[in-house]
C-alpha cells in the first residue's frame, strides 16, 4: 500500500499496488467512475441523488471507500474503476473537451466506450497536433497543469519567415498576452525550410492559445503546432489519432515532482502574498502609519470618527433663517 498525498486539498489517500485509490471524497468518486464531471457532481449530489449504503448523502466532501462502500445514482450501482492512464496523438480539428454541444468532433471520439471517463489533462488547440494525456487521476492533473510545478511541456513550432534573434529574445523573456505577461519561453533547435522556420519551443503554463499569441505578439505566425513532450514523456512514433497505456515507469515519471519547483505550493503561495502586500504597500506610503502615531492610536483625520464627520457635516450645512 502507498501513500499519495493532494497538494490542492492537503489530504492523503492510500493507493494499493494496481493504483486504485481506497479513500476519496464522494465528488470525486463520482468524477472518477464516469458519472458526470466534478462541478455537476456536486449538484447531483446536493439534491439527494445519491446513496451511500443505503443512505442518501447531501455533503459532496463524504469519504468513500471503494473496496467496501456501495454508492448508487439515481438507483443504479456505481463500480469503481482503477486509475487508468494513456497517451493519445491528438490530430488537428479535434476539440480537447469531454464534451461540448458546439463541437463537430472531441478528442472523446478516438477512444472506445471503456475509457469515456478518462478526462484530458490540460488542453491542446483545435488546430494543433501531438501529445495528449488522459486519466482520471485527479492529483496528477492538477500536478500536470498547475504553472506552480513547472512542468515542461515542449512543442515543435513552424512559423511564416524567418524568426529574428530579437523576436526570439522576447518570447524567451516572456511577452504579454490578454494583459497578462508569461512566463519565460526556451527556443532551440531553429532551422529554416525554404520560407518557413521551425524551432522547439518549451513553456510550463498552459493558457488558452498560448503559443499562437505569444508569436502574434511578435509579430510572427503559427502555420504549423505539434506538442512533442510532457512532463519527462516524449511522444515518439505513436501514430497519429491513436492512443497507448502509460507504463508504470512513465507514471512515476509523470509524479515525479520538478527540479524547480524547490518550495512546497503552500509555502509558495504563501510568500508571493507576502511580497505583493509589501510591494502594494511601499508603493501607497499614504496607507503607511506615521512615525509619529503610537500603535493602537486613531489616525488624525477629520473624517476618522463618526463624531468628527458629523461635526464636519453640522458646520458645512447652510444656516437657515429669516429675512427681516
Amino acid at each position: 500500500m502507498r501513500l499519495f498525498v493532494n497538494e490542492k486539498f492537503n489530504r492523503i489517500h492510500l493507493a494499493g499496488e494496481d493504483g486504485s485509490f481506497k479513500i476519496m471524497r464522494l465528488q470525486v468518486f463520482l468524477s472518477h467512475n464516469g458519472v458526470c464531471s466534478r462541478r455537476e457532481a456536486m449538484g447531483v449530489i446536493q439534491n439527494g441523488r445519491v446513496t451511500l449504503n443505503g443512505i442518501v448523502v447531501n455533503e459532496p466532501s463524504t469519504p468513500v471507500d471503494p473496496r467496501k462502500d456501495k454508492v448508487t445514482v439515481d438507483g443504479r450501482a456505481i463500480e469503481a474503476k482503477n486509475l487508468d492512464y494513456i497517451m493519445l496523438n491528438k490530430p488537428a480539428g479535434f476539440v480537447t473537451t469531454k464534451e461540448d454541444a458546439h463541437a463537430e468532433r472531441t478528442v472523446m471520439d478516438l477512444l472506445p466506450k471503456d475509457l469515456q471517463h478518462l478526462v484530458p489533462v490540460g488542453r491542446l488547440d483545435k488546430d494543433t497536433e501531438g501529445l495528449l494525456l488522459l486519466t482520471n487521476d485527479g492529483d496528477l492533473t492538477f500536478r500536470l497543469t498547475h504553472p506552480q510545478f513547472y512542468v515542461d511541456k515542449t512543442y515543435l513550432v513552424r512559423i511564416g519567415g524567418s524568426l529574428l534573434s530579437e523576436k526570439r529574445l522576447r518570447l524567451e523573456k516572456g511577452v504579454v498576452i490578454e494583459g497578462k505577461r508569461t512566463s519565460p519561453a526556451k527556443i532551440s533547435d531553429i532551422h529554416t525550410k525554404g520560407d518557413q522556420t521551425e524551432f522547439l519551443m518549451v513553456i510550463h503554463e498552459g493558457r488558452k492559445r498560448q503559443i499562437r499569441l505569444m508569436l502574434k505578439s511578435v509579430g510572427c505566425w503559427a502555420c504549423y503546432l505539434k506538442r512533442i513532450a510532457q512532463g519527462g514523456l516524449e511522444l515518439g512514433n505513436l501514430s497519429l489519432g491513436q492512443w497507448r497505456v502509460l507504463t508504470p515507469a512513465e507514471i512515476e515519471i509523470l509524479k515525479r515532482p520538478s527540479s524547480k519547483q524547490t518550495v512546497p505550493m503552500k509555502e509558495e503561495r504563501t510568500v508571493k502574498q507576502e511580497a505583493r502586500k509589501f510591494t502594494k504597500k511601499s508603493q501607497n506610503p499614504s496607507a503607511q502609519r506615521s512615525d509619529s502615531r503610537k500603535p493602537g492610536q486613531r489616525r488624525d483625520s477629520k473624517f476618522s470618527t463618526r463624531d468628527n464627520a458629523q461635526q464636519i457635516r453640522e458646520t458645512q450645512r447652510p444656516k437657515r433663517g429669516f429675512k427681516r
